[in-house]
């Protein structure tokens, strides 16, 4: 039987540290690893569904990106470095040339995952961005982000990172080309365990909907669609507010 045909891709990163050069600890002692596992799970089931919206023999690639470092390490920015690296692998997995004709990616990164994400979104591949909690230094470039779909979701008590760095980048970002929302998790936490249920079902959700496997809640549809001078309050959604559209699951508040 010949391989299926990939329709898309996930490329998922993992958070990690400010500053670490040495690599991951292995397997579950990998604790920023280990917390993607749930949303990889997730992915996985919902893109092998009957109901996915994959044509017969098509089917979507669920990666993840494996650091060589655990920390970002200043101007190195090593986790951006493997996750441009793990782009290309992954175009030519999918039998792409990565000059913008192969398979469409979506980034799904969390924390210093999703800093990797945004700033490697000016690949060729790269058609969207889910950040999870991310990290938004206000000097990050966005440009990159032009013509993508970008998503970030925090929380409203996140200690870790800044949920209002995240509301200016998601503004900063639709000001430069970008398709922008911030979706906000409130009573959540930055390891995404206070209501993770919710953490994976919005997470499954928006990834598939960007892939255009799925439907994206008409309010994300909403923001995505905001003009650039639009207020930063004008693309930021409350979870709890969201409603699935008829005949779709998922997005119900949960504790």
């Amino acid at each position: 039987m010949a391989p299926r045909t990939p329709s898309a891709a996930v490329l998922v990163l993992h958070g990690g540290y400010e500053n670490g050069t040495e690599p991951p600890p292995p397997g579950l002692l990998n604790l920023p690893g280990t917390r993607m596992r749930p949303f990889v799970r997730a992915l996985r089931r919902a893109t092998r569904a009957p109901d996915s919206g994959l044509e017969n023999g098509a089917h979507v690639l669920v990666r993840q990106v494996r650091y060589a470092h655990r920390g970002w390490n200043g101007s190195r920015a090593d986790a951006l470095h493997d996750a441009l690296a793990a782009l290309d692998a992954l175009g030519e997995e999918a039998g792409g040339s990565g000059e913008g004709d192969g398979v469409p990616v979506v980034l799904l990164g969390h924390s210093m995952g999703a800093r990797a994400a945004l700033l490697a979104a000016g690949h060729p591949l790269v058609r969207g961005v889910v950040g999870l909690a991310p990290w938004c230094p206000p000097g990050d470039p966005v440009t990159q982000l032009a013509g993508r779909d970008v998503v970030l979701v925090h929380s409203s008590r996140d200690r870790i990172t800044s949920p209002q760095a995240t509301q200016s980048l998601t503004t900063r970002a639709r000001r430069a080309g970008a398709r922008t929302c911030m979706v906000t998790v409130r009573g959540g936490d930055h390891a995404m365990i206070r209501r993770a249920p919710a953490w994976h079902r919005l997470t499954t959700t928006l990834v598939t909907g960007l892939l255009g496997t799925g439907s994206l809640p008409e309010p994300v549809t909403a923001a995505l669609g905001l003009p650039p001078t639009a207020e930063p309050t004008e693309g930021t959604l409350d979870l709890d507010r969201l409603r699935p559209r008829r005949g779709t699951a998922g997005l119900q508040p949960s504790p």
